[in-house]
Parts: C-alpha cells; sequence; structure tokens
C-alpha cells in the first residue's frame, strides 16, 4: 500500500490507546525524561546511519542545497512558526520562538521513503533532504537554548553575545570537526586492524555503538553539539571506507578510474567473505561499512515503531484543532515558502524545490526537542497547549507525508527517467 510504515504505527498506537481498546494510557510530557532517552538514542543512531550514507565528500557541489536547507531554509521555518505561535495563537516570544525551534528540524527516522536509500544513491532532491535532515537536528539545538534563555531570564545584550560565543561560534564547528575526526580515525584503524588481522568476526555492531558513543560524548564534554558530531561521525566513517577505495581498489575495480569506484559494500557480501579477502583494504572496508548499515537499520526501525506507537496513544490527549492548524499551516506555508526562497539560484530543478518544500517531515527529532525543552522552561510557562500543538503537528506530518511519499517519489522517478 502507498502508505508509510509510519503512518501504520501511529494508527496502531490510536487502537490501543484511549481512542481504541484502552490498553495503554500515557501523556507525553507527563514521561518527559523516558521518552527524552527514547528519542534521543533514535536520533543519535539515524543521524549516525543517515551521515555514512552520505559518501560524497562534504565540499561537493550537492550538498550546496543541504547547506542552505539546514540555515537558511530553517532560520526562515523558525521565524515563520514564531511569528504563526505568537499572532495566531496568542504564545508569549519566547515560548511561541521555543516551538519554531522544536519543529523546524525535518526528521531523519520518519523520512526513508525520501532520502538517500544507499550511497550509491546521488540523486539531488534525495541527497538533499538527506544532508538537511542530518544538519538541522543538531542545528536547531541553539535555538532551542535561545528560546530557554529568554524564557527563563530577562533579555539582555550580554546574554545575547553569550549564547552566539557558546551555542553557534563554538558548538558547531567543535561538534563537526570532533565527530569527523573520530569517525575518520576509528574507520581507519577498524579497517588496518580487520585487513591484517583477517577477522570475520570482529563485532562490528560494538565499533558502531562505540563511535557513537564516543563522539557524541566528547562533544558533549566540551560543550560541542553532539547530534552534529554524530552525524559527522558517520561521514568521517564513510571517508575512511571511500579514500581506502581510491587508494587500494577492490580487485575486481582495479584500472577503472578512481572516480568511478562503488561503494565498496556494494560489492561484498559479509557473511560470504573467507578470512583471504580481508587481506585487501577495500574488502575489509566493504564488510565494515556493510554490518555497520545493518545494526543501524534493524536498532532505528525498532525505536520508530516504539515511539510513533506512543505518539498515536498520545494523541487521544494532545491532538487539537490549533495542533492541526499550526501544522498545515508548517506544511503547505512555511515550509515550502522557506525553502523556495533559500534555494533561490541553487542548482536545485523547480520540480526538485517544489519536492524538497513539500517533504519537511516532522518527527523524532521534535520530540526529543519537546522532551528535553518542556521541563526546562518556567512552571508559569508550562503548558498542554506546547505538547499539543508540536504532537499535533507531528501526527499531521506523519499522516499526510506518509500517504503522499511514495506515490510522489515513483510520479519523481519516473518524470527523471524521461528526462
Amino acid at each position: 500500500m502507498p502508505v508509510s510504515t509510519a503512518a501504520l504505527y501511529l494508527g496502531i498506537g490510536c487502537l490501543i490507546g484511549p481512542w481504541g481498546a484502552g490498553f495503554v494510557r500515557l501523556g507525553f510530557t507527563s514521561n518527559t525524561p523516558v521518552f527524552e532517552r527514547l528519542t534521543e538514542m533514535a536520533v543519535v543512531l539515524s543521524l549516525f546511519v543517515g551521515g555514512l550514507r552520505l559518501r560524497l565528500a562534504p565540499e561537493h557541489s550537492k550538498w550546496r542545497p543541504a547547506y542552505l536547507l539546514a540555515s537558511v531554509a530553517m532560520i526562515l521555518t523558525i521565524a515563520g512558526i514564531a511569528v504563526v505561535g505568537w499572532g495566531l495563537f496568542a504564545l508569549p516570544p519566547a515560548t511561541a520562538l521555543l516551538v519554531g525551534a522544536i519543529l523546524a528540524p525535518t526528521d531523519p527516522v520518519l523520512a526513508g521513503a525520501v532520502t538517500v536509500g544507499h550511497s550509491q544513491d546521488q540523486d539531488r532532491l534525495r541527497f538533499s533532504l538527506s544532508g538537511e535532515a542530518g544538519l538541522n537536528d543538531g542545528l536547531a539545538f541553539p535555538f532551542v537554548y535561545l528560546a530557554l534563555t529568554l524564557a527563563t531570564t530577562p533579555p539582555a545584550p550580554h546574554r545575547i553575545v553569550s549564547w552566539a560565543l557558546v551555542q553557534v561560534f563554538w558548538a558547531i564547528p567543535a561538534g563537526l570537526l570532533i565527530g569527523y575526526v573520530l569517525g575518520r580515525a576509528i574507520g581507519m584503524a577498524a579497517i588496518f586492524i580487520r585487513t591484517r588481522h583477517r577477522d570475520t568476526a570482529a563485532p562490528t555492531d560494538f565499533l558502531a555503538l562505540a563511535l557513537i558513543g564516543l563522539s557524541y560524548a566528547v562533544a558533549q564534554a566540551v560543550d560541542a553539539l553532539g547530534f552534529l558530531a554524530v552525524f559527522a561521525a558517520g561521514i568521517g566513517l564513510r571517508s575512511s571506507e571511500r579514500s581506502t577505495v581510491e587508494e587500494t581498489p577492490h580487485p575486481s575495480m582495479e584500472g577503472k578510474p578512481a572516480g568511478h569506484h562503488p561503494p565498496a559494500e556494494a560489492l561484498v557480501a559479509p557473511g560470504a567473505v573467507e578470512e583471504h579477502e580481508l587481506a585487501q583494504p577495500a574488502v575489509a572496508a566493504g564488510v565494515l561499512v556493510a554490518e555497520v548499515f545493518t545494526f543501524g537499520d534493524i536498532i532505528e526501525r525498532l525505536l520508530e515503531a516504539l515511539l510513533v506507537v506512543l505518539v498515536g496513544v498520545s494523541l487521544a490527549t494532545y491532538l487539537s484543532v490549533s495542533g492541526v492548524v499550526l501544522g498545515l499551516l508548517v506544511l503547505l506555508v512555511i515550509r515550502p515558502v522557506s525553502v523556495w526562497l533559500s534555494t533561490l539560484g541553487s542548482r536545485v530543478s523547480r520540480l526538485q524545490r517544489a519536492l524538497i518544500g513539500w517533504f519537511g517531515i516532522r518527527g523524532i527529532g521534535s520530540l526529543f526537542y519537546l522532551a528535553f525543552a518542556e521541563p526546562r522552561l518556567p512552571p508559569e510557562l508550562r503548558s498542554p497547549n506546547l505538547g499539543s500543538l508540536v504532537l499535533s503537528t507531528v501526527a499531521v506530518s506523519v499522516v499526510v507525508h506518509g500517504i503522499t511519499a511514495q506515490p510522489l517519489m515513483s510520479w519523481y522517478e519516473r518524470r527523471i527517467g524521461k528526462c
């Protein structure tokens, strides 16, 4: 059926919750510590795997739309949602800004139908959406902090300057650098060790967990952005595979130009690799990346199922007309306009810009920011309306995008196939 798994999970949650059989009853904002940890794990794993899928070097021209979407489009989206929240729903300015920051990032977990599915996929539409989702899930954090700062303390120039220095000019580049360096270093070390010892049973899943945990923890320890560090760690690990393949190509690729070598994992079957084959660095790199993909995808899908089902259960408490209206405004007006303005002059075609504007899927990242921010608000600013606006928007996105993603992407692929 042309329906995403996330939409089915949401329906299951509604059926087992108060709207249906009533087996499960819970409130999202009343269980924020649990939801914060679960959503944090889901986003972190998804960002790492998403970074690993993007095989093009960060300086490649196809990254440029993703950079524009994760910066200019995200800021315009935050501003648009904040204005709507303040003007239409009478939210205090700081709370309106917080809602904008929570709902601004697109989702790396639920967007599987429209993002890069494998490392050989370099379609500009899919690549732009994948890069945007990986970057803006971390880049939204400074604006969440800014909203919380304005909500808890009187606005003052020195506080804004302090926020900019710490959360923007330090946290963003430091998180990207930490993740990329660790990902590349650990990737090169793992490929070297596996090539030297020819160990077909090396625990790659533990290596992935170690790299995710190390990059996230180091970034957090120095006040850098952990989400960006994990995403960059995936890109760094991919960089180690790419450089290995370029320097020591797979035996079947010898004699072919370096730019035409497929990803190493495309040339190996991890379970069928013999010990002597691991002497080839490209084979070792392929096994490493393929096993990390398998592990990451399984854990990501399990967490996606759990969390979206719980959102469906929570809708009986939090679904509201104002939240649905906000969700529709985000999907139909704010997101498309922000994307269209931010990509003016880029190499993205009109059709791709229109589809990118439509596929601004909201999901697990917004749930994490809600669970993170709500307990940190002053008591007088805490309101079920905050959870209602966010959860309703996420539900609208899951349903609408879940129904339209497969038909639209199939039509898009047929359309570009004829060009």
